[in-house]
């Protein structure tokens, strides 16, 4: 099965971003605007995803969890698709982090 996948820069502005790590890398940094969904919690918190038809777009540290994460989602119904190379090509690309604590954020 082909699992739809995109590169970080190329996520659509305002697009649904969920992100599937653990608490402490989520913490550490993330994507402004991001939704904090860790993947080991998915299936108890299926009722926290968008109700809408939206794309769901998928990011993890490096890619393993997302892309099995989205091959579930759309395996059951939803439209996701994988960011591919997650928050560490986030970095490279660039693109904004933000942290829940006083440091500057990083990506763990």
């Amino acid at each position: 099965m082909d699992i739809p996948s995109v590169t970080p820069k190329d996520v659509p502005d305002g697009a649904h971003l969920l992100d599937v790590r653990e608490q402490q890398e989520w913490d550490a940094g993330h994507a402004p605007g991001a939704q904090h969904l860790p993947a080991s919690t998915l299936l108890q918190n299926l009722d926290q995803l968008p109700e809408d038809d939206a794309d769901l777009y998928i990011i993890c540290r490096s890619g393993g969890r997302s892309r099995q994460v989205t091959q579930w989602l759309n395996g059951n119904g939803f439209d996701a698709i994988d960011v591919s190379g997650g928050m560490g090509a986030w970095i490279e690309d660039g693109l904004p982090l933000e942290s829940d604590g006083d440091g500057e954020p990083y990506v763990l």
